[in-house]
């Protein structure tokens, strides 16, 4: 029915086209332009009448190419190709504004097969792309002026993470990446794969925590058809996959003592036993590792092997919590809060003042990631261009960040030096005997000027 009320009344049809939200012009086989809807007139600025009759590059397209034939006469490549599918383009508005498009395009025959012209569909994603060009600076700003590969960061005690990350990556030995929940370990573990030699080969991830035993031992080495119920063809493991590249182990303190062990021979060896198969698979994988724990507290309790410990734990690269680089809030804070608003259609530029004083008196235990997470909710909740104390999400108010007593001795540089005398310099061990972690140790020296013993 529909459709015959379409042909019976081609009025109807016309008034389809001036209501749908894409731009739609015809052209004929020069490229004049024949029809031009409401919408294209809405997007690139020009009335009908001023485009009617004249030559579709008017709209000065980036994409459009067009040959000389006869004399003077230009002939649109469109009734050459016969069509463009989601073709991204740029137009010129009559007001000189730069327009980003999707052009979809086809020609127009008759009931003889010969070419009586040409549809032209036309979706405006401008905003779209002046949103990710805005990620992009976003970007770039991260890499070049506020921060390192992708990290944001000023402070002293992250340019020493930034440094610690340009060693580790000139390296082929073993690293192992500490750091709470949310400080960004497999973000460090990649930028360490993309500035090494190895950049160019597979960089793989597996997290230790989430698959069991007998699961985590098939993704590590594979296994081969019929090895157990369900395993019905041959199956290629992480550490194959990552052959002359990069295996991102993360949360290895969870990983199960058994399968520690055939960790061990994989990294003493070089070589892998598919599940199933006796046959060894020779690999050349750089060894990059995470933990939320502590290792050492995790040997002495005999939940983590020594002798792994010692296998892994060759450049240990340390990452500290939001609450120790306080001084980089403001940033992190400038950077997430445009990201946020522009992925929710927001323009929200500020924070008030009240609701700074609170988020720099929480704790984070979360770190970064909670951080974006609360600035998602505060956009979500904001109705101004500023984001209010009534617009932090709850948790906020309820956990401040604790007073530490063994923090306020470190600002006497006598019990610091006594302390790193003690154990010959050894910050780890010094930072063990302090209680506090090693991070805030080396913070804490930087501050009192302190740089040997």
């Amino acid at each position: 029915m529909f459709s015959e009320k379409i042909m019976k009344n081609p009025d109807f049809f016309m008034n389809i086209c001036e209501s749908i939200t894409n731009a739609l012009m015809l052209v004929d086989p020069e490229g004049n332009i024949t029809y031009f809807n409401r919408a294209a007139e809405e997007i690139t600025g020009y009335k009908r009448e001023e485009v009617l009759g004249k030559q579709c590059t008017i709209l000065d397209s980036d994409t459009c190419v067009y040959s000389v034939e006869s004399g003077k006469q230009k002939r649109c490549n469109l009734f050459e190709n016969g069509g463009v599918i989601r073709r991204n383009c740029q137009i010129t508005s009559k007001d000189g504004r730069q327009v980003y498009l999707i052009k979809n395009a086809s020609v127009i025959k008759d009931e003889s097969g010969k070419v009586v012209g040409g549809v032209e569909i036309m979706t405006d994603i401008t905003s779209l792309y002046m949103k990710d060009r805005e990620i992009e600076e976003l970007k770039k700003e991260i890499h070049h002026e506020y921060g390192f590969e992708g990290i944001l960061g000023t402070s002293p005690v992250m340019q020493g993470v930034f440094e610690q990350i340009k060693n580790a990556s000139m390296s082929e030995a073993p690293v192992i990446i500490y750091g709470e929940s949310g400080t960004g370990k497999e973000l460090v573990a990649s930028i360490i794969h993309r500035l090494s030699r190895r950049k160019s080969k597979p960089f793989i991830k597996v997290n230790c925590a989430s698959l069991n035993e007998f699961l985590l031992e098939s993704e590590l080495f594979g296994h081969k058809k019929g090895a157990f119920t369900g395993a019905f063809r041959d199956r290629k493991g992480r550490f194959e996959a990552a052959r002359d590249g990069s295996i991102f182990l993360d949360e290895i303190g969870d990983m199960p003592t058994s399968m520690q062990i055939k960790l061990l021979r994989v990294l003493q060896e070089n070589e892998v036993e598919p599940v199933g198969d006796h046959r060894a698979i020779s690999v050349n994988t750089r060894l990059i590792t995470a933990t939320n724990q502590d290792l050492d507290s995790l040997v002495d309790s005999g939940k983590f092997r020594e002798d792994l410990f010692y296998r892994v734990h060759v450049i240990p690269l340390f990452l500290p919590p939001l609450r120790e680089k306080m001084e980089d809030l403001p940033v992190l804070l400038s950077h997430f809060l445009r990201r946020v608003s522009l992925e929710n259609n927001k323009n929200i530029q500020n924070i008030d003042p009240q609701a700074m004083e609170i988020m720099k008196k929480y704790d984070w235990p979360g770190n970064v990631r909670q951080l974006i997470n609360a600035l998602e909710f505060s956009a979500i909740s904001c109705k101004g261009n500023t984001i209010a104390v009534s617009d932090l999400p709850d948790h906020l108010f309820r956990r401040k960040r604790p007073e530490r007593m063994f923090e306020k001795k470190l600002f006497d540089p006598k019990e610091v030096v006594a302390a790193l005398a003690l154990f010959k310099g050894n910050r780890t061990r010094t930072a063990e005997h302090l209680k506090i972690s090693r991070v805030t140790l080396w913070k804490r020296l930087k501050e009192l000027g302190i740089e040997k013993i």
